[in-house]
């Protein structure tokens, strides 16, 4: 059961980021608290369990909505979140494949760490190295994802730069995600246990 419960938490912190891309390529910005979350993740590279990754249970609390949303028998389903996840899968995919694409992304991760002592991870510099990584690791692993929202919006660097850098920290949830067991088939044939999962850790927080 834990297993299936970390699997959860991993799931809906990739949900999670991936929701606050969809809102900034829309309206340019997001919450700061939210996006400093799902930006640490990304720096905790040797955890002892999986709460040092996610140690805000408040944060993930949208994530949790998001599953229940995607994958429950809601009308509220978002076909833009699954076409994103869809997208971040497979370049995961992929990217599990190419040890050379994960010693690089180690090594920038490391250097970034290293940042981290001078800096906020909110800091401009460090969203824009953090969008660097993405561009340089995963964006040339296969076809890219096309962000849908406000065109002007959208051609702002900062923007780009948030982006890209949240797409970064969903690709480690979903990692992790897939390091605990989990499998693109699982969100078809799971649903309702991964659904519930999400209520009942919803209902903990």
């Amino acid at each position: 059961m834990n297993t299936l419960h970390d699997r959860t938490m991993a799931l809906a912190a990739t949900l999670q980021a991936i929701a606050q891309v969809q809102h900034i390529a829309r309206h340019g910005e997001t919450d700061n608290e939210q996006m400093a979350a799902a930006l640490n993740t990304i720096v905790v590279t040797d955890p002892d369990n999986i709460d040092d990754i996610y140690p805000d249970k408040n944060v993930l609390a949208n994530g949790y909505r998001w599953i229940i949303n995607q994958l429950g028998n809601t009308p509220q389903k978002d076909a833009e979140i699954t076409r994103y996840l869809v997208g971040l899968l497979a370049l995961e995919r992929k990217l599990s494949r190419n040890n050379a694409a994960l010693g690089v992304m180690s090594e920038r991760i490391g250097q970034l760490q290293r940042q981290l002592q001078h800096f906020a991870i909110t800091d401009e510099q460090v969203v824009a190295n953090i969008a660097d990584i993405y561009s340089e690791v995963i964006s040339n692993l296969g076809p890219k994802i096309q962000i849908s929202g406000n065109p002007h919006t959208l051609q702002q660097k900062q923007v780009q730069n948030k982006i890209r850098a949240l797409l970064l920290a969903a690709m480690r949830s979903a990692v992790l995600w897939r390091q605990l067991g989990g499998k693109r088939r699982q969100l078809v044939l799971f649903r309702k246990v991964i659904v519930d999962t999400a209520i009942k850790s919803l209902s903990l927080h």
